[in-house]
């Protein structure tokens, strides 16, 4: 494959350092919500400058596969953007999660295969350990997305799904996979040891993921976005593209930290995320029910009232609203009250939805100003202030068990303490327990009020009766 010609490859390396600190910038901006769409513009801008510089950087054999493939994606992605609802993006983070893995797995065995037709080509050792973890990397990520894709999907359960010997049988085929992959950084001539090293690594991702609970989910889908990133950086490391090494490189590291900051968010190392199955035992957890409880349910009239003669409200947005797509109806209801003197924040929690930032992405789509948004450890202060406490759809997030029942598997987890509030009205469809499985006492409290039904249907409800009082 012939070279660009010098002048050509310098020009490549400024624009791939263009690129480099055009991803940077995006990252940065990206860390807050007012500089998001700014954000997203640099990343796009610099992956633009990226892909032209590494076309020039090469000689095509044939442009047009590549134009296939852009037109194949581009339609793709634009079906995609349109077609997926709100409430589907965690599968679609994860799924994309999966392309990525499976793309750098791609690459990986493309170039072992060119190398082991072309024996004249010369091997170095740390091109060898680049496809050995590309396709490690990039086959755990690929199988592991799918599988949570599948959790939130609901096409398989989002239970943990645990077995006899399950760790030990992971240790041993991760051992398998390390030992095939030490055996062809040595001797690179083996397909069959290479195809047995995929499939090995295809099968870990499944089993590493399947005893996940979907509480859990989260923090998964924040660890496969980080493990797309490392597997890309080792495919930049095999065809030597800097570009790709640096983004990958932004990727893996900026996922690691989010994964710490979810792990944090729920008082559990990642260790115990992993391997804790935790959510297998959600059956037995569940079967605490209310006994000789009871739930205050009211009607949307009386929480009408009770909202507009309050001073201060506090919503807590949780999945439920993703599922009943009530977050233009919730800003429409917050609006309102406002109009009458309120003051309305909305409190989230960092692992509230099935995806890191589900919450956020939810209020700024239906243009909830930045400043009412305020995160767990700078709203769990204004509960006890506060008069009204506004839970749509939240449930483990909210749960007191996590601060008083030592027995209880979320026991040490932060939440949101929205059981502080003079008064607490939850909009819920039913009793039924959450993502964790496990019953909330929050509904059994003197001070909660439960309002049944739909969140759209009940906040649409509050929007008409509102302006009446």
């Amino acid at each position: 494959m012939n070279r660009a010609s010098p002048f050509v490859g310098e020009l490549i390396a400024i624009a791939y350092l263009v690129a480099s600190v055009l991803f940077i910038l995006g990252l940065k901006f990206l860390s807050s919500p007012r500089t998001a769409r700014r954000g997203n513009v640099f990343a796009a801008s610099g992956m633009l400058v990226a892909v032209v510089a590494t076309l020039l950087d090469q000689a095509i054999i044939s442009y047009m596969w590549i134009a296939v493939g852009i037109l194949i994606g581009a339609i793709l992605g634009g079906w995609l953007a349109v077609a997926v609802k709100m409430t589907a993006m965690p599968q679609m983070v994860a799924l994309l999660n999966g392309f990525g893995g499976a793309a750098s797995a791609l690459v990986a065995a493309a170039e072992f295969f060119r190398i082991d037709a072309t024996p004249e080509i010369a091997l170095t050792t740390d091109v060898a350990v680049s496809v050995m973890l590309a396709m490690l990397i990039g086959a755990v990520t690929f199988t592991g997305s799918l599988v949570a894709f599948g959790k939130l999907q609901e096409v398989i359960t989002g239970r943990a799904v645990t077995y006899p010997f399950q760790k030990s049988l992971n240790a041993i085929l991760f051992l398998a996979a390390v030992a095939a992959a030490a055996w062809l950084v040595v001797s690179f001539e083996h397909p069959w040891v290479f195809l047995a090293f995929a499939g090995i690594a295809l099968v870990l991702g499944v089993l590493l993921v399947i005893p996940i609970g979907g509480a859990d989910m989260p923090v998964v889908i924040s660890l496969l976005n980080s493990y797309s990133g490392m597997a890309g950086a080792a495919a930049g490391f095999v065809l030597r593209n800097n570009a790709l090494i640096i983004s990958g490189a932004l990727v893996g590291a900026s996922g690691i930290i989010l994964t710490q900051i979810m792990c944090r968010a729920m008082n559990r190392s990642l260790t115990n995320v992993l391997f804790g199955a935790f959510g297998a035992q959600a059956g037995a957890a569940a079967a605490v029910t209310a006994g000789d409880r009871t739930v205050r349910s009211v009607s949307a009239e009386d929480v009408a009232v009770m909202l507009s003669f309050a001073r201060s409200v506090i919503v807590v947005p949780g999945y439920g609203l993703a599922v009943a797509q009530a977050q233009h109806t919730v800003r429409e209801l917050a609006s309102l009250l406002e109009k009458k003197g309120v003051d309305v924040k909305y409190a989230i929690h960092p692992v509230a939805g099935r995806m890191p930032g589900h919450m956020n992405v939810l209020l700024a789509e239906a243009d909830v100003p930045y400043t009412q948004l305020f995160e767990m450890d700078q709203i769990n202060r204004e509960f006890e202030r506060a008069d009204v406490a506004l839970v749509v759809g939240a449930n483990d997030v909210t749960n007191p068990a996590a601060r008083t029942d030592p027995s209880s598997p979320l026991y040490g987890m932060p939440i949101l303490d929205v059981d502080k509030a003079k008064n607490v009205v939850v909009i819920k469809r039913s009793m039924a327990t959450g993502f964790a499985g496990i019953d909330n006492p929050l509904y059994y409290l003197e001070n909660t009020s439960m309002l049944f039904g739909d969140a759209k249907k009940m906040l649409a409800a509050l929007v008409t009766e509102v302006p009446n009082v």
